[in-house]
């Protein structure tokens, strides 16, 4: 029998572990749940509750220190959303077992020149594409690591589009927050800073958690005796999460974050085998 004390302090680390690399923390916290015994209807349901209170309590943080940059995740959010319904839709149709092995192989891509990921300093683009420009997609935040000021400038916004919408994709056909996929997506195409990608991501996750979430509530899978001490610690987490971030050196951060996504690859690695 899984008592409170132990969700809530279990929610706190995926809370403050999801704040920190912009995964949301679901691929941590369902496998977690359905090992202690949960339904996995009912761990899925709950965990994107879990992402929504991970997600407010970081944002409260990242947007003040003004670390999320809002306009991308609006623009990005459309994506996320159309890629979703239709995810949702596929999933109806087309195997699971093809899904995983395609999604892990998306971000296996995460892993190229895996030593210069680590080393590398960010750069800013010195141009952008015409969209981009038009869109006014740059930023800039003060990095309290380096105790100094970081300007970017966002690149490729259309090809950052199309791969968010896969990223939507990813969500609605295999049910996670695809975390994993959108900072990938922000790091490595559109060319955003480590901690401007996690901050964003938690922003986007969490408005797309809550449309799931209603669905969910509909259906009558929510359980409030879950979700209470989830959504209690994952807020703290979050919270936590926020605040540190951006003191913490990118390097840290790219390797949390690397970490993680290679232990979610061989979970769909695992899911997809054990499906054949």
């Amino acid at each position: 029998m899984l008592d409170m004390v132990t969700l809530l302090l279990i929610s706190i680390i995926v809370g403050f572990i999801g704040a920190l690399t912009g995964l949301g923390g679901a691929s941590i916290l369902i496998p977690i749940l359905v090992f202690l015994g949960i339904p996995v209807k009912e761990a899925i349901a709950s965990s994107m509750v879990a992402i929504i209170a991970t997600s407010s309590g970081a944002a409260s943080s990242f947007v003040r220190e003004r670390i999320t940059n809002v306009k991308v995740a609006m623009y990005l959010e459309m994506f996320t959303s159309v890629g979703a319904i239709i995810g949702a839709t596929i999933t109806t149709i087309v195997a699971p077992i093809f899904l995983y092995f395609f999604f892990a192989a998306f971000l296996l891509t995460s892993f190229i020149k895996f030593k210069d990921s680590i080393s590398r300093s960010y750069v800013s683009p010195k141009k952008q594409d015409k969209l981009s420009r038009w869109l006014e997609l740059q930023g800039s935040y003060f990095d309290k690591a380096k105790n100094q000021v970081i300007e970017y400038k966002v690149n490729h916004a259309l090809l950052g589009g199309l791969g968010m919408f896969i990223a939507g994709l990813a969500a609605g056909m295999l049910g996670i927050g695809a975390g994993a996929f959108k900072v990938t997506v922000q790091e490595n195409v559109l060319k955003m800073p480590s901690k401007v990608a996690s901050a964003t991501s938690d922003f986007i996750i969490g408005m797309t958690a809550l449309a799931g979430v209603s669905v969910y509530f509909s259906s009558g899978l929510l359980n409030l005796t879950l979700m209470t001490p989830m959504a209690i610690g994952a807020t703290i987490g979050g919270l936590v999460g926020g605040r540190v971030l951006n003191k913490l050196h990118g390097k840290v951060l790219r390797m949390l974050f690397l970490t993680v996504t290679f232990l979610i690859v061989v979970q769909m690695l695992y899911k997809g085998i054990m499906s054949i």
